[in-house]
C-alpha cells in the first residue's frame, strides 16, 4: 500500500487521511493539515490496486465511516468524512 508520511510539528495525534488524487475537497484537506503543521499519513485510494482498496473500504466501514472522500481517522477512533475544518480543528486541538 502506498502510504505517504507527511511530517509536521503538530504530531500529538495519529492522523490518517484517505483521499482521491483528483478530489478538490481532498486537496483542501491536505492544505488545511499542512497549513496547521499537522503530521499525517495519506493514502490516495484511487492510485492503489483492488485488494488494497477493499481493505481500506472495510477499515473505514468498520470504524463507522462512510465510503466518501476525504475520510480522516484520528487516533484510530475519530472518523471525519468530508472537508470539515470545524471537526478537524476540534479533533486535532488546533
Amino acid at each position: 500500500m502506498s502510504v505517504v508520511k507527511v511530517r509536521g510539528e503538530n504530531n500529538k495525534h495519529k492522523v490518517r487521511l484517505y483521499a482521491l488524487s483528483t478530489c478538490a475537497w481532498c486537496k483542501l484537506t491536505k492544505k488545511f493539515l499542512k497549513d496547521n503543521k499537522v503530521e499525517y499519513e495519506c493514502i490516495d485510494v484511487d492510485l492503489i490496486d483492488g485488494k488494497e482498496k477493499e481493505k481500506i473500504k472495510m477499515e473505514i466501514l468498520n470504524k463507522g465511516g462512510e465510503l466518501s472522500y476525504p475520510t480522516i481517522i484520528v487516533d484510530d477512533k475519530i472518523v471525519i468524512t468530508g472537508f470539515r475544518k470545524d471537526k478537524l480543528s476540534e479533533a486535532l486541538e488546533i
